[in-house]
């Protein structure tokens, strides 16, 4: 290499580099591919995901297990349009195909708390600027009531 060439290598001038993914990143990924792998496998027929979705939710800790079966009920009776079924090895709910929202546990990634997503499918704008995710560290019947009108205006 001459003098003119630069190096392939970058330097981020700061004192952290780059470890690549986490465990629990790489594991999410390797759920995702298997999840396609199965979608692609299926026939004109449906798969069963609530099965799936349930599955998954029964292999969570408590409280993540608890609050994750709560959320279900409350997506399935709010919106019975969606479909269920895991995304990232998380439970998840799509509409025409497209992740409207799905449920993140606190113990997946180590976190302090669960979250309840919404993906740019959901129809939740206001504005200029909404919130996308939701931290939950319980759910209260308040709780509840909002999760229940968010996935209505979410499918509208």
């Amino acid at each position: 290499m001459n003098d003119t060439q630069k190096s392939a290598k970058s330097k981020t001038g700061g004192s952290k580099s780059y470890e690549g993914f986490t465990e629990e990143e790489r594991d999410a990924m390797k759920e995702r591919a298997k999840e396609l792998k199965a979608e692609g496998r299926r026939t004109a027929e449906k798969a069963d995901g609530e099965s799936e979705v349930l599955a998954k939710i029964a292999e969570l800790p408590e409280p993540d297990r608890a609050m994750a079966e709560r959320i279900h009920a409350i997506v399935t009776a709010s919106a019975p349009e969606l479909s269920p079924k895991t995304w990232y090895g998380m439970p998840a709910y799509a509409k025409d195909g497209k992740i409207i929202c799905f449920f993140q546990s606190a113990a997946k990634f180590k976190s302090r708390y669960a979250t309840l997503g919404f993906n740019d499918a959901a129809n939740l704008d206001e504005g200029a600027m909404w919130p996308t995710s939701f931290a939950l560290m319980e759910l209260t019947s308040a709780d509840e009531a909002r999760i229940g009108a968010l996935v209505k205006k979410a499918v509208q």
